[in-house]
């Protein structure tokens, strides 16, 4: 039987010592950015994993954090949870994830069971839950992910540059030449829905261009929701020649209804997309999407969350947001 590693071991060949290995472990005092890095990378090597147990009964604390998002079927959500997991399993905590579907009543229900069961910290990705409801469960450090605007007294926020991102994939559609730009998105008030809508109506009011309301379309951030929304645009009597999109699902679905309508992406529709999962680079055509770094925006919530689980002092909270970049492929 082989023998778990201990953080002695970690210590002797980091060339620390052990009280460093803790520190950079708990994140409770700083260390040397070289000196992490030094012992993470040993952690890495040794496979050592600290005794979460132990940890618990000496702090009173479970070692585990919840992630509450709407829909773990969109692959945004699971790269997050590995960028968390890049930052918290070194450290000795693990994830619990609850999926809520974009319900309202499921947030609430895991926000309250998580809470119950006395995880040390939790980010969620809230679709329906107001600012009473978050503010009633502020007992546990709390760190929102994506949407809504910063407010302090609902802890960190970490989101991407939304209305910055669709601003982008929409400028760039103008400067294709497209004169009727539509726009799908997610509900309002949904996660990041109203900043992304703002992006889009600001690159149009930027070129000088009217919004029209009958080329934007509210709906649920999924490939059948984004095909369903693109039939009702292309079915008007003067369709839209380009369609930006809250994600990639809803892209994807897009370029479903203009293969079924025989429309040729990009010629007689461009389609950009929001995130950049893996698929977009797989479809035909490959789908120009404004880059959502999710890996990045998981360990800028578990690095946010980390010292308010750990440091005496962890500083007010912060609004985090991450930069986004557009990627062009074929279909705009």
């Amino acid at each position: 039987m082989v023998r778990p590693v201990n953080m002695t071991e970690v210590a002797s060949r980091a060339g620390v010592s052990v009280t460093t290995v803790s520190h950079v472990l708990s994140g409770r005092r700083p260390v040397a950015e070289a000196t992490r890095a030094t012992v993470l990378a040993v952690i890495e090597q040794l496979g050592y994993r600290p005794n979460t147990l132990a940890q618990g009964l000496r702090t009173r604390r479970t070692m585990t954090v919840g992630l509450v998002v709407p829909d773990l079927t969109n692959p945004f959500y699971p790269a997050v949870l590995q960028g968390m997991a890049d930052v918290l399993l070194p450290a000795g905590y693990h994830t619990v994830v609850c999926n809520t579907g974009g319900s309202r009543d499921e947030e609430l229900s895991f926000l309250t069971d998580l809470t119950t069961r006395q995880v040390d910290g939790i980010v969620i990705a809230a679709f329906g839950l107001n600012r009473k409801d978050l503010l009633a469960h502020r007992e546990v450090p709390l760190v929102r992910l994506g949407g809504g605007r910063f407010d302090a007294d609902l802890g960190d926020l970490v989101r991407s540059d939304d209305e910055g991102g669709i601003a982008q994939a929409v400028r760039h559609l103008i400067e294709r030449g497209h004169r009727r730009v539509a726009y799908i998105g997610g509900a309002a008030h949904a996660g990041p829905s109203d900043q992304r809508e703002a992006g889009y109506r600001r690159a149009l009011a930027e070129d000088g261009r009217p919004v029209e309301d009958d080329l934007v379309v509210q709906t649920a951030y999924t490939r059948d929701a984004g095909r369903a929304a693109a039939e009702r645009l292309l079915g008007r009597d003067d369709p839209p020649d380009a369609i930006a999109c809250a994600n990639d699902l809803i892209a994807i679905g897009v370029l479903d209804a203009a293969r079924a309508r025989g429309l040729t992406v990009p010629d007689d529709l461009a389609v950009t997309g929001y995130d950049d999962i893996e698929a977009a680079s797989l479809v035909t055509p490959g789908l120009t999407t404004v880059v959502n770094p999710a890996a990045e925006i998981g360990r800028a919530c578990a690095e946010s969350l980390l010292p308010r689980l750990t440091a005496d002092e962890p500083g007010p909270p912060r609004e985090i947001v991450i930069a986004t970049t557009l990627t062009r492929r074929e279909s705009a």
